[in-house]
């Protein structure tokens, strides 16, 4: 009896905590969602139950376009961003010269104001930018890359930069939880530093790799700030993405098609998310 009263009183404390984070979450996502959802399926805002906003949503060009954009900057800076963040921490993990001051430098993107990334990026990219001054000094033609098929390699780079000091800190945390004993073992065996790798290193960071993994792609999904700043609201076609097509429409006050394009790209983001789970679930089942 004094045990269940004990538990009682935690899960009492423990709703008391959460409470304040349920209530913020529940009116400014959970509840505005819902809504999104039922107006998804209004001809009109309290109109009657239609499916027209889909169908007129999936055969829409615009819509199209946005979305094979955003699926293709997914499916291409996400692993550019993995590959290089894991370069990096097995680097960093190293002893290097100014070790600490290139974690420091990594980490900068995290702090700094998006304007201020943005505004750099523009005097870089720009039509009378450095990156022209440069090319034009070595004899070659000027590019403008915000406004044409290498806007695409441009934002890779911007969402690259800006997200990689969070996944170096993540696969440092998760090379440091690596028992040093393992590799003295592999030594002493006479493991080569490929066996090394991935017998160990790789095996063992497999949970920090699909942890980084999935906050790149749900990371990739807000890349519009970036895109919207150097760009503005119709940038190239390269460049147009989902969240373009939800901000112009809702500059129209197309309320339904928001709402249809909110929860397609939520159904995607959480098959996405479902998918890494059950990958990291049947990998943790074949290691143990």
């Amino acid at each position: 009896m004094k045990l269940h009263r004990m538990a009682r009183r935690e899960l009492l404390a423990t709703l008391g905590f959460l409470t304040p984070s349920l209530a913020g979450f529940s009116v400014f996502y959970l509840i505005p969602f819902g809504q999104s959802i039922l107006i998804s399926f209004q001809d009109r805002l309290g109109g009657s139950f239609t499916l027209s906003n889909y169908k007129e949503l999936l055969l829409s060009s615009s819509f199209q376009q946005a979305a094979s954009n955003t699926f293709w900057f997914t499916a291409i800076s996400v692993p550019i961003l993995v590959a290089v963040s894991l370069l990096l921490a097995l680097l960093l993990n190293q002893r290097v010269f100014i070790r600490n001051w290139l974690r420091t430098a990594y980490v900068l993107p995290l702090v700094v104001p998006v304007a201020s990334i943005v505004l750099v990026w523009q005097i870089l990219f720009d039509w009378n930018g450095a990156l022209n001054a440069v090319l034009q000094h070595f004899g070659f033609s000027r590019q403008d890359w915000m406004k044409s098929d290498w806007a695409g390699f441009v934002m890779v780079l911007v969402y690259v930069w800006k997200n990689i000091g969070y996944n170096v800190i993540l696969f440092l945390a998760g090379l440091q939880n690596i028992p040093d004993q393992y590799y003295e073992i592999a030594n002493l065996e006479g493991a080569g530093p490929v066996r090394k790798l991935f017998g160990i290193t790789l095996t063992y960071l497999t949970p920090t790799t699909f942890l980084v993994v999935l906050m790149s792609v749900l990371n990739s999904f807000k890349v519009f700030r970036e895109t919207y700043l150097v760009a503005g609201a119709y940038p190239h076609d390269r460049i147009y993405m989902m969240q373009h097509y939800m901000n112009n429409m809702f500059l129209s006050l197309d309320i339904q098609k928001v709402s249809s394009a909110a929860v397609l790209m939520a159904l995607c983001i959480m098959a996405l998310v479902f998918i890494l789970f059950r990958t990291e679930r049947i990998f943790r089942s074949y290691m143990e």
